[in-house]
């Protein structure tokens, strides 16, 4: 045994991990040791001297020998203190324990989970299952405005504006086609005119006694096959002019109001599909379906407004640039006749300069890309 020495402040009070002095503690620490200890030891007394005190009163634990009826051991159990225990959950957050009972730690923090892999093939069935709801709705809305049942939407200044759109490309498709037919019989009548002044000059130079006669005709043959030209290149020029405005400008504006019947005819669809939902009953299975098909409305909607709006937009440029090209071109085919039937070549001529319209001399052929260079 170890003498016993002065005191001191620290092994006098047994101190907790939390700084309080806990009597039942200890109590409870020797009671769970002398259950601890087997029976088949048969030791009287046994010395546990604590390392940390010097006085042998405090440090020594003294237990007699097991008496009662054998129980199994139990571990000796020490509750920790508030701080410690606050720090026992933290850590135990971050442990799992699987099914086998092996612990895996692992960081705390959000959990993200993959996103399934796509299959290509899943997506095209599902685009393919769209577009054929999507005919369906639009083949229905169809066939019950032809048969005057469903309704239809339709903007009254906005169809009128097409109805005039329409019935104007038919007119100019006709002046067109008849501009055509005139430059056709013209080139033809230029051509028979220009053999025919080559007919009365060989003529003239054979003929000594009609020499002077054959030569005016010639020369009066050769001068309307050139005025002929002349004129044959307004005309054709006029004709490329209307030909772009008939068959590109206002083309491309019937196509977008092409689009825009057929956004029509989906928001139709669409609309009539909601009104159908909203007269059923409202339970737990519609009304998914209404919102979706709310959605879908709305989504058609905002189409059929926008593709509204560009038909207006592009209705509106093409009145401007037709009456500016078609003024133009009117000038340009009443000024060239008036001056070729009228004889005044200077006219024709001026007529010409003044579009800045360049004639291809007859009989020479287009310079090549090596020329031109």
């Amino acid at each position: 045994m170890a003498q016993e020495s002065p005191k001191n402040s620290a092994a006098e009070i047994p101190v907790t991990s939390n700084g309080e002095a806990d009597d039942a503690h200890e109590h409870g620490f020797n009671r769970d040791l002398k259950r601890s200890l087997p029976a088949g030891l048969g030791l009287s007394e046994t010395q546990i001297t604590s390392h940390g005190f010097e006085s042998t009163k405090e440090g020594v634990i003294e237990a007699g020998a097991f008496q009662g009826s054998p129980a199994p051991p139990l571990p000796s159990v020490m509750s920790p203190s508030r701080v410690a225990a606050s720090r026992l959950a933290q850590q135990g957050s971050d442990l799992i324990v699987p099914a086998g009972g092996q612990r895996t730690h692992t960081k705390s923090g959000p959990v993200i989970l993959a996103d399934e892999t796509k299959n290509p093939a899943m997506e095209k069935l599902e685009l393919v299952r769209k577009w054929s709801l999507n005919t369906y709705k639009c083949t229905r809305q169809i066939i019950s405005e032809k048969l005057g049942r469903g309704s239809r939407t339709v903007d009254l200044e906005l169809e009128a504006q097409i109805d005039i759109l329409r019935d104007n490309k038919k007119k100019y498709e006709n002046i067109l086609k008849l501009a055509q037919t005139l430059s056709t019989q013209l080139f033809q009548m230029v051509h028979t005119q220009r053999q025919l002044g080559d007919a009365f000059a060989d003529l003239s130079l054979k003929s000594l006694e009609l020499h002077e006669e054959f030569g005016y005709n010639a020369d009066t043959q050769k001068l309307l096959a050139k005025n002929g030209e002349t004129l044959l290149g307004a005309i054709n020029f006029f004709i490329a002019s209307v030909n772009t405005l008939v068959n590109k400008t206002i083309e491309d504006t019937l196509m977008t109001v092409k689009q825009y019947e057929s956004a029509r005819i989906e928001y139709d669809a669409y609309r009539t599909d909601l009104e159908e939902l909203n007269l059923g009953p409202r339970d737990a299975n519609t009304l998914p379906k209404i919102e979706q098909s709310q959605h879908l409305f709305q989504a058609h909607k905002e189409k059929y407004d926008k593709m509204r709006n560009d038909v207006s937009i592009k209705l509106k440029f093409l009145e401007e640039n037709k009456v500016k090209v078609l003024h133009n071109q009117l000038v340009l085919f009443h000024n060239a006749i008036a001056a070729y039937f009228a004889g005044n070549q200077k006219q024709l001529e001026q007529t010409l300069k003044q579009f800045h319209i360049k004639l291809k001399n007859p009989g020479v052929d287009t310079p090549s890309w090596l020329e031109e260079q």
